[in-house]
């Protein structure tokens, strides 16, 4: 494969990051009056799946802002400024209010990005979640994961693995990258659009949107590390922060969002452990590695596989130097490691209709791998899961190149 043509896998795949576009997901296929090809007009679905682990899940939301750092794609505006959705076990008693899933405006923002009917924002803004808002926090310190969504996704994209990762005792720090997501709704009423995306497509050369992508993996690292500052440092930005073991943190994300958590990792030893779900490598793994940290990719079997069309994953599976695992989900697409699965439902459409996984298989293999990992370099706790194939998850690949 030439550079020319390497450069153009990894920006195809950035691309295809946006929320609920698959390669072969059009506008069309979801404005029309009649759901697409293998969905039912009759699906129905009011909430996301409900959390596996013991615990209770709490959430807030904490505005946060950089004020060594520029906003790299809007400078007029001024500091860099971050979403952030916290989710945290919980004690169990009295339920309190369940979070939104997301805003009315910033469903409306990201759903007529992608050229969507003018009633899908309430349906999207309307799923129910179960992270409750002021529960108090379970006894205990638990370790921390960030999460990075894919590009033009709000951080609402993750909300499932979140609270599952929440009720099994972790602290869950979801990321909103200021003009990175298609819709941001910030404490003032602002609604902050992508901007990067439009420099994405506006980009003159396939070596400038190169570029552009390299800047969002580290961009986002140096964001993910502002964050981890301000949870676990001198003077928390946070009121529960009490409860996060600052010497257990792992990041993890979807598309560009793994490629940053390659990125956080090569440039803060605070991480110890990081997954990229489904991302193309924007910023190349060094030949030194990640000083031996563990490292899990995992990506759908179609696209990502050994001597596949993204060459950064095999290079990058070369150079990690602590342990590793390249694992891919046959019949999953680009979208399957998110919430997308759900909100296809939600809407009654399917965008995706290489994805042969149901919804629940998709759902459930994402949390078990990503709570495996997790559970055995944060924790200590070997999982079986991890060391090979299972025969109860026959659509896992483990990739040996």
């Amino acid at each position: 494969m030439t550079m020319r043509l390497r450069r153009r896998t990894a920006v195809a795949a950035l691309a295809a990051t946006l929320l609920l576009a698959t390669p072969v997901a059009t506008a069309q296929a979801l404005s029309g009056p009649a759901p697409a090809q293998g969905a039912s007009a009759a699906t129905t679905v009011d909430e996301l799946p409900r959390p596996t682990g013991p615990y209770a899940v709490g959430t807030d939301v904490l505005h946060l802002t950089d004020h060594d750092r520029t906003d790299p794609w809007v400078p007029e505006a001024g500091d860099r400024e971050l979403m952030v959705s916290l989710y945290y076990p919980a004690r169990l008693g009295r339920p309190g209010a369940t979070a939104p899933y997301m805003s009315t405006r910033e469903a409306e923002a990201v759903l007529a990005g992608r050229g969507l009917e003018d009633d899908a924002p309430a349906k999207v803004s309307s799923l129910a979640t179960h992270a409750r808002t002021g529960a108090r926090t379970a006894h205990g310190r638990f370790p921390l994961v960030l999460l990075s969504p894919g590009f033009g996704n709000p951080r609402a994209t993750m909300t499932s693995l979140a609270e599952d990762l929440a009720s099994r005792g972790y602290v869950v720090a979801s990321v909103d990258h200021a003009y990175e997501s298609l819709g941001t709704e910030m404490p003032d009423g602002r609604l902050l659009t992508c901007v990067a995306c439009d420099k994405m497509k506006a980009a003159p050369s396939e070596e400038a949107q190169a570029e552009l992508g390299r800047l969002l993996s580290t961009g986002r690292a140096s964001d993910l590390s502002f964050v981890l500052d301000r949870l676990t440092g001198h003077r928390p930005a946070w009121k529960n922060s009490r409860v996060i073991d600052p010497g257990r943190v792992a990041v993890a994300g979807h598309s560009i969002g793994g490629s940053a958590a390659a990125s956080a990792m090569l440039t803060d030893p605070r991480f110890d452990a990081g997954i990229n779900m489904d991302g193309t490598f924007q910023e190349r793994v060094p030949a030194s590695g990640l000083d031996a940290r563990p490292f899990m990719m995992l990506g759908t079997a179609s696209f990502h596989f050994p001597g596949g069309e993204d060459k950064s994953w095999d290079e990058g599976y070369q150079r990690l130097d602590g342990w590793k695992r390249w694992l891919g989900v046959e019949g999953s697409g680009h979208s399957s490691f998110t919430d997308v699965p759900v909100l296809e439902d939600r809407m009654g459409v399917t965008l995706d209709p290489s994805v042969t996984l149901s919804t629940d298989r998709q759902v459930r293999i994402t949390r078990d791998y990503v709570g495996a990992f997790l559970d055995q370099h944060l924790r200590g706790r070997p999982q079986r899961l991890l060391d090979g194939p299972t025969p109860g998850n026959p659509e896992v690949v483990f990739q040996r190149p």
